[in-house]
């Protein structure tokens, strides 16, 4: 897989001319606040990202504590969250707020601000021998605008009437009318001006993203030399900038609905036996402009996972990456296929049926390329000299949870077997397994492996191996129970299930789903001590050990504390493809990419040729 650098990057060299590190004196706000080095950035978005993951987990916990003992009084909470709780039980009107709060704040500001802002403003530039973005100053705009939509939807859980309770789809006409509860008032306006500052962020993350990696590749790196995070992030970012517009539009339009009077849609609608003035409107137009962005938004979240997976599996199992460019071309069909099955959620509301099985289809062709990528995941495992540690055990996790949770989306991929299966905790298990949890757990292998150059420091292998088996052994507990549930038509968010005789017989299975939820959450709680603590205080890196993993890409042959502008003198040069592990009989098992090619190298390529 090495290659020759072509005459064309030896002459690429008007962004890459060697110089010196960027000098200038740097104030704590410049640096810290307004700063336009992307690894600082880069910390920003996974510290707000942590932040946000705090709170939507506990509000799972909170409305799974109502799940598990619908009858049990908590005083303990009414006097934490106030009239969320009322005599000690969860609110009717606060359960739906939480279950709408926990799906925007999980889907959006941790699961693509979180991990694609970090990941992708720190390693891009890093892995393709770049100075920094292609602007610095739309990237600091980009944090700003999330960090401006963070605040607005923080704002919005405090307001009399409650945050957004329409569900995390905020389908009308629940959002449309600001009278129909309480959680579609003011809640539901700020819940929209967030999302609009949040898609103005994602919109100029991407172009960035999208801009650099075209135009500042350093000296020898050809698209096909790029890890395969670089890939992931860059295929993300053009999902990204294609289908959130059509979120953004669906959102304005609502805002019109709410407030203007139009009838974008809304029509025939009763409220106490009284007609209301709207008319000519369709909640089934909301419907398509939801999911042409949510359904790749699954793929905005996971194919960062995916990237991030694959380089933490070859470094650590140092073996080369099965079939390189077999993976990047399943991420880019995966990228095309995301974009033509968003109405496989649709099949309960309508669709024609011959169009439902167009969308069937394509929604069964996805899984081949997806089955691509784990053949490649586990055939780099086999027989590879693995090293167990922290940010493996995560990527090895993800294969995991990523198969046993795709599999049942070929189940929810039949509109025949949807319908049944529909609304049911059939769909919360799928997709929670198959988007979050594999989505956290390529994060939190992303975290573990690249802390020490975000840092200079380790994480704790202890706590790590802690923080990987309860939450491996945890998320299996949640959610795969709830399989069974949905099976049995158990219907998901419902407040209680009490009064259905029918589905009383779970009592003990929900207790046992919402104290492993308890557990799970107090472990992340492990995590985030763990990652504060070794900020401070973790076994610091040293010049004489810059790469820990023994890995081949460039980020590892920055200085200790890169400063802005990543390396302080010429950038590097590459030669070879970012996968070449345990090629050398003699001497290290790893040959960087910045390590020229040998003579014997050459002749190979040139016979091939």
């Amino acid at each position: 897989m090495a290659e020759v650098i072509s005459k064309e990057h030896l002459a690429h060299d008007v962004h890459h001319a060697p110089h010196e590190e960027h000098h200038h004196v740097e104030t704590f706000i410049n640096k810290y606040i307004f700063t336009t080095d992307h690894k600082m950035i880069a910390r920003q978005f996974l510290f707000t990202g942590i932040f946000w993951a705090i709170i939507g987990g506990l509000f799972s916990v909170l409305f799974r504590v109502q799940l598990g003992w619908p009858d049990a009084t908590f005083p303990v909470l009414e006097k934490l969250f106030g009239n969320w709780f009322n005599d000690g039980k969860l609110d009717p009107n606060a359960y739906y707020m939480l279950v709408t709060m926990h799906g925007t704040i999980m889907v959006f500001f941790v699961l693509t601000a979180g991990l694609s802002g970090t990941f992708a403003n720190f390693l891009i530039p890093l892995q393709i021998g770049a100075r920094d973005m292609a602007s610095g100053f739309i990237n600091m705009l980009s944090y700003w605008f999330f960090f401006l939509s963070s605040l607005v939807m923080f704002a919005s859980l405090f307001v009399p009437t409650g945050a957004a309770s329409g569900g995390w789809t905020i389908y009308p006409p629940l959002s449309a009318l600001p009278q129909a509860t309480p959680g579609s008032g003011t809640g539901m306006t700020l819940w929209l001006i967030s999302m609009a500052l949040f898609i103005g962020s994602t919109l100029m993350g991407g172009l960035n993203y999208i801009t650099t990696v075209l135009n500042l590749r350093t000296r020898g790196m050809d698209l096909f030399k790029m890890p395969l995070t670089v890939w992931a992030l860059f295929f993300t970012a053009i999902i990204g900038l294609l289908s959130f517009p059509v979120l953004l539009s669906g959102a304005v339009l609502l805002i019109f609905d709410r407030s203007l009077g139009t009838s974008f849609f809304l029509s025939d609608i009763y409220i106490g036996g009284k007609a209301l003035g709207y008319s000519g409107g369709s909640p089934i137009l909301f419907q398509h402009l939801f999911w042409f962005l949510g359904h790749p938004e699954v793929y905005i979240v996971i194919l960062p996972a995916m990237g991030m997976v694959s380089e933490i599996l070859a470094t650590h199992s140092r073996k080369p990456i099965f079939g390189y460019k077999a993976m990047i071309f399943s991420i880019l069909g995966i990228t095309i296929l995301g974009f033509i099955v968003w109405a496989h959620h649709m099949f309960m509301s309508g669709l024609n049926p011959f169009a439902g099985s167009v969308f069937t289809l394509f929604t069964l062709l996805i899984a081949v390329p997806s089955a691509v990528k784990v053949f490649n995941w586990l055939t780099t495992l086999w027989r590879g000299n693995i090293h167990l540690n922290s940010a493996s055990l995560f990527a090895i996790g993800f294969v995991s949870v990523f198969i046993s949770g795709g599999v049942t989306g070929i189940w929810l991929g039949n509109a025949t077997i949807d319908i049944q299966l529909h609304d049911t905790y059939f769909v919360v298990a799928h997709f929670h397994i198959v988007m979050g949890i594999a989505a956290f757990f390529g994060m939190f292998a992303g975290v573990y492996h690249w802390f020490p150059k975000m840092f200079g420091r380790f994480m704790n292998e202890t706590m790590g191996y802690i923080h990987f088996f309860v939450t491996f052994l945890g998320s299996y507990v949640i959610f795969w129970p709830m399989h069974y549930l949905g099976m049995s038509g158990v219907p998901r968010r419902y407040y209680s299930f009490k009064e259905f005789a029918a589905f009383s017989q779970y009592d003990d299975l929900n207790k046992v789903i919402s104290a492993a939820a308890i557990v799970v959450f107090i472990t992340q709680l492990v995590f985030v001590a763990n990652f504060i603590y070794s900020i401070y205080k973790g076994r610091k890196m040293t010049s004489d050990n810059l790469n820990p993993w023994n890995s081949n890409t460039l980020e590892w042959t920055t200085p200790v504390e890169p400063g802005h502008g990543n390396w302080p003198g010429a950038l590097p040069t590459v030669y070879r493809w970012p996968y070449d592990y345990s090629k050398n009989t003699t001497g290290p098992d790893f040959t960087p990419q910045t390590v020229p090619l040998t003579e014997q190298e050459i002749k190979e390529l040139e016979s091939h040729a």
